[in-house]
Formats: structure tokens, sequence, C-alpha cells
């Protein structure tokens, strides 16, 4: 699909709302400059549509462009979008809330909630039997499922490079791919299926990507007497003012929620339809790494309370030491090699997301956070700043690491920012 600058202008895009951000013909011109890269790559056949968000401190500037779907209704600033891995900040977040009210500790075993992962064998290669394992060296803890150190994660090989790859399809979980709202276990099976396979690595030992997250949600429900959905509203949803995220969208919202697109052929296939797709209805597992939809001013709320330290509109939610450990950088250099397939050349990562620990090739500063989702999202913030930008679109990504888009929107951004 090719949008001319007319059609995204006038028929097709919407700028739903823009309040200008400081600095007058210099911020105007900035702007205009963004608006014409996020057009450019519309008219490109990036995706149908897009919303994308910079905020400055209480200044806030979103571009609303495109379509819902191809030939479909305008997109708009409420539009609905799957998040994928930017619910990982929330997982960890839903865990620092527990470890306030000591139902949690970051150093503790996880086995008391989850004896399913007590008494862990290790492979001792990954390119030998599933069989010849070795003990664990120490219990997985709850530390070691925020910082992604547990010692199992995502392969980014293909099918059938290691043996265990075989034993992970065979048991039909999700946790070491892509999200999959369809899955039919729930939480408890979907852990005892897990504890059935061999640590890839010891505990505290590498950076392994995204499996972490699913385990924290099953933790979370356990110790928290409620589903981890249920926690979510309660805890952080309700009191942001989050209304419109969640793990799946009710049926009153459904027109809200976004086609998502994968590039095929140099064409966008269809990966996920709002009436009939996977997030239509509730799921029997609701996946920490991946599974929320949101809005950019839900997430933006989420946003502002990390940069808030924890608080948002006056109200704490989290302590600001809380805040401080998600983050800071709690890797190794050697565990940030681990993930330089994900994590960008100067990326560590803290609790649920990245953090830069000198300037990456981006231009994101030492102390920026955020993460991005496969669906065609990311977020980035400079606390120093109290910058933020957030772009949400329908198309999913072709490799681990966000398209050029995203990039050029965040270095637009800190031109607006100044």
């Amino acid at each position: 699909m090719k949008l001319n600058r007319r059609d995204v202008l006038g028929l097709l895009g919407t700028l739903a709302a823009t309040i200008a951000l400081p600095g007058c013909v210099r911020s105007q011109t900035a702007s205009r400059e963004l608006e014409a890269h996020l057009e450019n790559a519309l008219n490109a056949g990036h995706a149908p549509g897009l919303v994308g968000l910079v905020a400055l401190g209480d200044e806030v500037q979103v571009t609303v462009l495109g379509r819902m779907a191809l030939n479909g209704a305008p997109m708009q600033r409420d539009s609905i979008f799957r998040i994928a891995s930017m619910s990982k900040p929330v997982t960890a977040a839903a865990a620092m809330l527990l470890i306030a009210d000591g139902k949690l500790k970051l150093d503790e075993p996880v086995d008391r909630l989850l004896p399913e992962l007590a008494n862990r064998q290790v492979l001792r290669s990954l390119e030998g039997p599933v069989d010849d394992t070795v003990p664990a060296r120490r219990p997985i803890t709850v530390e070691d499922l925020l910082t992604y150190r547990l010692g199992w994660g995502l392969f980014l090989q293909p099918p059938g490079t290691y043996p265990i790859q075989k034993e992970i399809s065979d048991l039909g979980i999700v946790g070491f791919g892509p999200p999959d709202p369809k899955m039919p276990f729930d939480g408890d099976e979907w852990i005892r299926r897990l504890g059935t396979l061999p640590l890839f690595a010891q505990p505290g030992q590498r950076w392994m990507y995204t499996t972490g997250s699913n385990i924290l949600g099953v933790m979370i429900a356990r110790a928290s007497g409620q589903s981890f959905g249920d926690f979510l509203v309660e805890r952080i949803f309700s009191p942001l003012g989050m209304k419109d995220t969640g793990f799946y969208v009710r049926s009153d919202k459904i027109d809200r929620l976004a086609t998502a697109y994968r590039p095929t052929d140099g064409s966008l296939e269809v990966v996920d339809d709002p009436v009939i797709g996977g997030w239509s209805r509730p799921p029997s597992f609701e996946q920490g790494d991946a599974g929320l939809v949101s809005t950019v001013d839900d997430y933006l709320a989420f946003v502002r309370m990390l940069l808030g330290g924890g608080a948002y509109g006056g109200r704490p939610l989290l302590s600001p030491d809380a805040v401080k450990a998600m983050t800071a950088n709690q890797l190794t250099p050697a565990q940030r090699k681990d993930g330089v397939t994900i994590l960008q050349e100067g990326q560590g990562w803290g609790y649920g997301m990245s953090v830069a620990v000198e300037e990456t090739p981006s231009g994101a500063p030492e102390g920026a956070i955020g993460w991005s989702g496969g669906f065609g999202s990311k977020w980035q913030s400079d606390p120093t700043k109290n910058l933020t930008a957030i772009l949400l679109t329908q198309r999913t990504f072709v490799s681990p690491k966000p398209e050029p888009i995203f990039d050029q929107f965040e270095q637009d951004a800190r031109k607006l920012a100044g």
C-alpha cells in the first residue's frame, strides 16, 4: 500500500493532538521534520498507520497517521496496539510491588512458590544430548528472573540447531519465541511443562532473553493469590489510569485494536485480526513477557511513574529504590555480550528493560531506558531530560533489532527537546 503526502495529511492521516514543545521556531521545525519522517515511512509501505508520542516533562506532542488496517478506518490517538515485549517492564514493576509487600525477596530461591523449578539440572553442552546434564550450582532466584540470568531463554538459531529445541517444540509452550495468546495451557500447566526441561546455563551465569518474565507472571499470581491480570489491574493499571491496557481487548473496544501485519515478499500479510485474533478473548496463560495490549497514553502513564521515581500524579506506586534498581544496569560486560544479538551496542539490562551504559549507535545517551515490542513498537526515555519517545505501529519486526523508523523517531525526539 502506497500513501502519498495528501493521503497522509488529509484523508488517511489525522494529527490527533499536537502540543508544541518548548523552543518556538526551532521546535516547530523539528516537529515538522519528525512528522515528515513518519509520513515517509508510511509512504514507503512500512505499515498502514502509526501513533507517535514525544513527551518533555508535562508537554506532549502526539502524531497520528494512516489507518487501523489496509483500507480500514483512520488511526486514532486511542488506538490499541499489541505491545509485545514492552510488557516486560510492567511485569518487573509488578514483582517489585510484591517485594515491597514482603511477599517476595530478590535473593530468595523461586522454589517456595515454584516447586516445579526446584533441584535444577543444567545441560553440559547445548550441542549435546538433552539428558547429559549436571546439577545446578545454586537455585534460581527472583532477581535471576528479573535480570534474565536464570539459565533459560530464547534461541535465535534455526530450529534443529540444538537437540533441546525439539524438546521445547514438543512441549508446545511459549517463552522461547513469539507470544501466542492461543496457547491452551494455564500458568500451572505451563510451569509444570517448563520444569521438565534442563536449564541451558547455570543460574546467574548468562543473559538469556524473555523466559524469565513468563515465570515471573506465574510467581506473581501465586504470591498475590490473584490472577496475574487481576493483580496488574488492581495494583498498576487502575492507579495509573491505564484503562485500555490488558491481556485482551473487550468486545466494546475491539474496533480500536489495530490489525497486525508482517512484511512478506514486499507486501503486508495479516498476522493477527482484531475480531477473530488471539487478543480478542481472555488467554489461558497471561504472558508476562509479551502478552499485553495498550495505547500510547496508557504507556506514557506507566513511563511517567518510572521517571517520577515511582510516583504518578503525586501518588506513590513504587519506591524510589525499586525504580533505581529497575533502571540500573545489572549485567557484567560478559553477560552484555551474551545479548549482543538483541541488545544494542552500549545497552545493558535492568529489571525488564534496557539501560544504556554508554551512548548507543542510535544516539541514546548513557542512562537512557526503554524497550521495544516485536509487533512494531518501541519506547525510550532519557531520565536526565525527562524526555520520552513512544512509537506504536502494527508491523512486526523482521529481526531482533527495531527498523530504522524507530531510531529516526528517537533522534527527532531528541531534536525537539534541544
